[in-house]
């Protein structure tokens, strides 16, 4: 028996599912745009099982690859954090590749695309340079994850191709830190911007390692200013984290909050601007190669001269493992080294070597060594 069911989903579109349960049959369901489309395949359908014409196999093997993007970005992406850059992704999916049947996408097939892709120019590079292998990465990421959605819960597939294809090797991530200089100027350059919500932003993400957009989204719900403390509930990994405030970050919370507006309950209220303005103040600042996202690495790079560990600076920054953090080793490394040269200075600073002048006998008495003589000249 069919049964059709209207689907509303977050982006505001809308489907129907057609559902077909019959006896000897395994359940049968497919998505439709339009109403009559799922009645008329329902009706087709359900004959076919009746008379023995219906074979499942033969109807995975018509599905493509525009059809899976299509459905994920309407039925999955709108569940997603990265909605938006998943959908661009499966876009281009759809338009380079979405004649490919997914009976026929192999590893071989997939590994050519990704060393295609690898060879395209950057949208964002100069000089001609090719995209990183990062990006192919993403590229890749995305399809795998609709292709593992089709394989496990819609029937589509039996495997997710993907997973036998390398992925590309990627640089090592940017690290941009701000000197005590250029940090001095930045703040200068904000302060006079005339947006008032830019010196705050940089304030706090230099104090907590923030994201920009955890930055902008924060909501006075979240702040705790009597215990110093801040709850983000929406972050890049999607768990919840708890920042703790100090120093400049608390007062700059402190002042804000004097000045809140009463039917608005976001700490940075018309930020439309923000990107021009802060383009704006790095210019005005004679600051080179310089994202809103450093202030992140200058934070962390804060902790780890100060001496807090790998984990410590990621469980400040919210990263789930130390693989981000390890672009701070060396940093760390030179505070532990300057550790021990106080403590060798401190309690050793006595202590001299005069060179090998006793050897150790087996029944452990000091016997000297024999002194070395020069040969006469001759």
């Amino acid at each position: 028996m069919a049964t059709i069911r209207k689907r509303k989903w977050a982006n505001g579109t809308s489907t129907y599912q057609a559902q077909i349960r019959l006896k000897g049959h395994p359940a049968t369901v497919e998505h439709f745009e339009r109403l009559t489309d799922a009645k008329a395949w329902a009706q087709k359908t359900e004959a076919a099982m009746k008379e023995g014409r219906f074979f499942p196999e033969r109807r995975k093997q018509t599905k493509t690859l525009a059809e899976l993007a299509d459905r994920y970005i309407r039925e999955v992406c709108p569940e997603k954090k990265s909605a938006a850059e998943i959908t661009r992704l499966l876009e281009w999916w759809k338009a380079e590749h979405g004649h490919l049947v997914l009976a026929n996408l192999t590893a071989e097939a997939l590994t050519e695309i990704r060393d295609e892709l690898a060879t395209k120019p950057s949208a964002r590079g100069k000089g001609g340079s090719i995209i990183s292998g990062s990006t192919v990465n993403r590229y890749m990421g995305a399809l795998s994850q609709a292709l593992t959605m089709a394989s496990r819960e819609w029937g589509w597939m039996t495997d997710n191709p993907i997973r036998n294809v390398t992925k590309k090797k990627e640089t090592r991530g940017r690290v941009r830190m701000l000197t005590d200089g250029e940090r001095d100027k930045l703040l200068v350059a904000c302060r006079a911007s005339g947006a008032w919500y830019l010196e705050p932003a940089v304030i706090l993400a230099l104090c907590t390692g923030m994201r920009r957009g955890e930055i902008l989204g924060l909501r006075w719900a979240d702040i705790d200013l009597k215990r110093a403390r801040l709850t983000l509930d929406e972050t890049k990994n999607g768990e919840r984290r708890g920042v703790a405030l100090a120093g400049p970050a608390l007062e700059v919370l402190k002042e804000l909050a004097k000045v809140r507006i009463i039917d608005n309950d976001r700490v940075f209220h018309g930020t439309g601007s923000f990107e021009h303005s802060w383009q704006r103040a790095v210019t005005k600042a004679k600051i080179i190669d310089f994202r809103f996202h450093d202030l992140r690495h200058t934070a962390a790079s804060y902790l780890a001269m100060k001496g807090a560990s790998p984990s410590e600076i990621a469980a400040v920054l919210g990263h789930k493992t130390l693989q981000m953090v390890k672009r701070y080793a060396h940093l760390h490394d030179e505070h532990i080294a300057g550790v021990v040269s106080r403590m060798v200075e401190t309690n050793l600073g006595g202590v001299t070597y005069s060179g090998p002048t006793a050897k150790v006998a087996p029944k452990g008495e000091v016997v000297p060594l024999p002194v070395r003589r020069k040969r006469a000249a001759t």
